[in-house]
């Protein structure tokens, strides 16, 4: 394969500068931004790079090609014309596994699929001059994203989604995604010299997301990915980039404070922050949100309180949204910032936002409610604050 290759990394929708912004802090450069996907050059040590460092993306597809197609025959003959036998050896297995198809004439998604698997069969066979693949090798998922007539094909090499970390043992009943929760932290733009609290935290996803951070911990560290076991690297390229991105941690010292009225997702969260890594940089305290108090200045809220389609009642919710309105405006030098999907939100908690950003948690439409307090007294950021 060309040491050139263009990588794309999908993410949710209104995410995307910020996977822009991440893409660019690895050294890459950005060819296109377009609802949900990134595109972007690089050589194959940045497919591995990205799988670990990305925090905010859910996966890393390599385009293998695209072209424009109206007929089935015409998607036949433009997967055919890919040089597939430059990444996929002659065990490999290569299912179509996902297909999206938006304002195109070709919309049957299994008539698609199947077309794509022959395609790249017939080439496959020309290639290797057998009629038979076992396909009992390595795993090679392609992609097929069809938007108007126009085809782009690729191979997937996360595996499972950049949101599963590997940390996260438990769970608690409408988590959060890890990627999602990254996003609000660098969304909140909070730095490890402020303090930090997530007063509805339940598992800990958000605190523990801020600690990974803090601590420039690369998230794809503890969990493995489909692409590893490709032909495609170096013997020992994976396991030195790993150790490479191990030998960026900074040794920075802060404490989180993820609180929640629960001590059953308390004890799930600390067992999580261990998993993750960062059990020195969190704390954990059992409190309702009224309850919640400090003394400390210049501090950052980020929080995902139950909305209508998550857990509770619609009454109970508005109460703990005035509730909350109640308690932060106790805390004025703070900012806060809270992901809420429920139409009355501001309403309820009693204030109008500085400003909101239309976010999808999972498939739920939601809302970033960010309320900027003032800025802490002005100190000289070190060159890694800056990259954060």
């Amino acid at each position: 394969m060309d040491r050139k290759i263009t990588l794309i990394a999908t993410t949710a929708f209104g995410l995307e500068s910020l996977v822009k912004a991440e893409v660019s802090r690895l050294g890459y450069d950005i060819i296109k931004v377009e609802n949900g996907r990134v595109y972007y050059r690089t050589d194959v040590e940045g497919i591995v790079r990205s799988n670990l460092w990305l925090r905010c993306a859910d996966r890393v597809l390599l385009k293998m090609g695209s072209f424009r197609a109206t007929t089935f025959e015409e998607l036949f003959q433009g997967t055919k014309q890919i040089p597939w036998e430059e990444l996929l050896p002659k065990d490999a297995r290569f299912p179509a596994t996902k297909i999206t198809s938006v304002k195109s004439k070709l919309f049957s998604k299994s008539d698609g699929q199947s077309i794509v698997k022959k395609a790249v069969v017939e080439r496959m066979k020309e290639h290797y001059g057998i009629d038979w693949f076992e396909e009992s090798g390595a795993l090679f998922p392609i992609h097929i994203q069809i938007l108007k007539d126009e085809v782009v094909l690729s191979v997937d090499t996360s595996g499972s989604g950049l949101h599963k970390r590997g940390y996260r043992q438990y769970a608690s009943a409408a988590p959060i995604k890890e990627t999602l929760a990254a996003a609000l932290v660098y969304l909140s733009r909070w730095q490890p010299h402020r303090y930090f609290i997530d007063p509805l935290c339940g598992s800990g996803t958000i605190v523990i997301e801020a600690a990974l951070i803090g601590r420039n911990i690369a998230p794809g560290l503890k969990r493995e990915f489909v692409s590893e076991s490709w032909p495609l690297f170096e013997k020992g390229q994976w396991q030195a980039l790993r150790e490479k991105a191990k030998s960026e941690e900074n040794n920075r010292t802060f404490r989180l404070l993820g609180s929640d009225k629960d001590p059953r997702v308390l004890r799930q969260a600390r067992t999580n922050a261990e998993l993750a890594g960062v059990e020195d940089f969190v704390a954990f305290q059992t409190l309702p949100v009224e309850n919640l108090k400090t003394q400390r200045r210049y501090g950052v809220v980020v929080t995902n309180p139950p909305y209508g389609e998550r857990l509770g009642d619609d009454r109970e919710n508005k109460k703990l949204y005035r509730i909350m309105g109640d308690v932060f405006g106790n805390m004025p030098d703070w900012s806060y910032f809270i992901i809420c999907g429920h139409p009355e939100f501001e309403r309820a908690f009693g204030k109008k936002a500085n400003k909101n950003r239309k976010l999808y948690n999972s498939m739920i439409k939601t809302y970033y409610y960010q309320y900027f307090g003032p800025l802490p007294p002005r100190r000289k950021e070190t060159n890694e604050e800056k990259n954060i």
